[in-house]
């Protein structure tokens, strides 16, 4: 790390080695060459005059890019993609006249582009997957711990410690599915030309319409992909990235979702995320254990979320068939985009991975609310003993806001129950009000959701890919 400038923190705190290294010089320039090479061997295939050593030339010279060479040049011409196209022509002395033939900048900046968008897709994708084996597991652990829900962050109907974090996971899920189709559907640009109307590449196929079409159809399965985009300009529609940044956006919501959540419930003193043993909670008072985990997320979360509008604005003010008033833009905020996802998912995993449930301080809460929870039971319960339901509703309603105002106004325990055990019309006594205090009474199918949700969406996904990360997830800082 250079301390006498600046460092961009998602590079030198936050995201993964993985992440970072795909969006580096390295991989940027290579993939050029890639395609340049893509380009020039469709191109001998369909019957240019382009031999096969020109070639095997450019193929060797892929990765050992002559970084000096190309700012020296762009430095004197202010064109990135003709100052690399003449540092690979030195390297590449027999290829020199052909690289690039009949190409524009657009068909490496654009086609690169695409190419590392779905690498980092597929490392989002892994990402996603290994945060919700973890999210599974501990749903599972936990489908019956019964817990109070929260309606306005008011106590509400009791759910379970599991089913909670199961809506967590369905977020994830559905992220999952639309990274998974994009990454799946995701076109390249192609060999389009100029103004994407192949006018360059049928002049050098002497008019042969059949030809151009192939060139097009071979550059994009030489570099791994299906097809291309059906129309282009001289760049592909900016809508391909803002579909990309609303998905990573996606995953930003559901990342600061989760992780406001959890922040709550750490208020609650209901569930921790892991804290190391010498870890400081606050500079002054040493008592704190602070989620720094959450909120470093949910912070970063929150500037991905941002980056979407960007790409909706980029997308909706280009000009004809290109401006390069996206081009500094879009080299700031794809990048950020997945480093900014890619942190917050390792974050994520590893805050699944060492929760701390207490269920006796969740069981206090309960006990406190649940008095409420029960009258409906109550009520059923006194009116099969021949009380007057209308009586009875009237009753419980007066005796419920005797109770709040003891809670509220002098801190006692809920007395609801005590008091509707005194009322004779009500007809029960502490014991068989007691029983109806079991929390299991009251959390629905809860546990049988997250089970059945986890065993029919997701098993076979995580099954799947099962052997596709590392284990080990730590936080960088």
């Amino acid at each position: 790390m250079n301390h006498a400038q600046y460092e961009h923190p998602l590079i030198s705190r936050y995201a993964g080695k993985e992440m970072i290294r795909l969006f580096s010089d390295d991989m940027k320039f290579a993939t050029w060459r890639q395609l340049w090479t893509a380009l020039a061997e469709a191109e001998m295939e369909l019957g240019l005059p382009i031999r096969a050593d020109q070639v095997e030339e450019m193929r060797a010279h892929i990765s050992d890019i002559d970084y000096e060479g190309a700012n020296k040049r762009e430095q004197e011409i202010r064109h990135d993609v003709m100052a690399h196209v003449y540092a690979f022509g030195l390297q590449c002395p027999k290829a020199k006249p052909i690289i690039h033939l009949g190409a524009t900048s657009a068909f490496v900046g654009d086609n690169a582009d695409l190419i590392l968008q779905r690498q980092a897709l597929r490392l989002v994708r892994i990402g996603l997957v290994r945060l919700m084996d973890r999210l599974a597991a501990f749903a599972m652990k936990y489908k019956d711990e019964p817990t109070l829900g929260y309606t306005h962050f008011q106590a509400a109907q009791l759910t379970t410690v599991g089913k909670r974090a199961a809506l967590w996971l369905q977020d994830f899920y559905l992220d999952f599915l639309e990274i998974d189709r994009l990454e799946h559907t995701l076109p390249m640009r192609g060999a389009k030309g100029t103004t994407g109307t192949q006018a360059s590449f049928l002049e050098l196929f002497e008019g042969d319409r059949e030809k151009v079409k192939k060139l097009d159809e071979a550059v994009c399965e030489k570099m791994g992909f299906r097809r291309s985009i059906p129309l282009a300009g001289q760049t592909y529609t900016r809508k391909l990235d803002f579909f990309i940044l609303s998905a990573l956006s996606g995953i930003g919501q559901s990342v600061s979702k989760m992780t406001n959540d959890l922040r709550l419930l750490a208020h609650l003193k209901e569930i921790d995320e892991p804290f190391e043993a010498a870890q400081v909670g606050s500079s002054a008072m040493a008592y704190k254990r602070n989620p720094m985990r959450s909120e470093r997320a949910a912070s970063i979360a929150r500037y991905v979320m941002c980056l979407a509008d960007n790409g909706a604005q980029t997308a909706g003010s280009q000009w004809f068939e290109r401006t390069l008033d996206d081009s500094a833009n879009r080299r700031m905020v794809l990048p950020e985009a997945f480093l900014g996802v890619d942190a917050c998912l390792r974050l994520c995993t590893n805050i699944a991975g060492g929760l701390v449930v207490y269920p006796k301080m969740i069981r206090r809460h309960i006990r406190e609310e649940i008095p409420f929870m029960a009258t409906e039971n109550i009520l059923m319960e006194a009116v099969k003993r021949g009380g007057d339901r209308q009586d009875l509703h009237e009753k419980i309603r007066i005796l419920s806001q005797k109770a709040a105002a003891r809670v509220k106004e002098a801190g006692e325990e809920n007395p609801l129950f005590s008091y509707i055990a005194e009322d004779p019309a009500f007809g029960l006594d502490a014991g068989s009000l007691e029983k109806l205090m079991d929390p299991m009474r009251y959390t629905g199918r809860a546990a049988e959701q997250t089970a059945d949700f986890i065993q029919n969406y997701l098993s076979k996904i995580l099954a799947d890919n099962k052997n596709a990360w590392d284990e080990t997830v730590e936080v960088n800082v």
